[in-house]
């Protein structure tokens, strides 16, 4: 294990995993463990399931469309930010020009 690098457990719907992790990510990651526990929680009051791996992977679903949501959004708001410079930058260049 490098010098950047932590070592540090996460326990996760029960489980306990050991991770190295870089020395900034430790906050990010006990914070996203949190909340995957939080939403099994709430999974198992408000669902039936069998085991917490169907828990797990209904948080992983969850996760992943709220990713590709966000992913989504920050495309558009993307793509409008380079019309806006795209026209800032056309209406300069014809204000150069004349």
């Amino acid at each position: 294990m490098s010098q950047d690098t932590l070592s540090i457990k996460l326990t996760i719907a029960g489980r306990i995993y050991p991770l190295s992790i870089q020395h900034g990510d430790e906050d990010g990651m006990r914070k996203a463990a949190a909340d995957i526990n939080e939403r099994i929680k709430d999974y198992e009051s408000k669902y039936a399931h069998r085991d917490k791996q169907d828990l797990l992977a209904m948080c992983a679903l969850e996760f992943a469309h709220d990713c590709l949501r966000t992913k989504d959004q920050w495309n558009n708001e993307r793509q409008e930010v380079e019309n806006k410079l795209n026209e800032t930058e056309s209406l300069a260049d014809r204000f150069l020009e004349t």
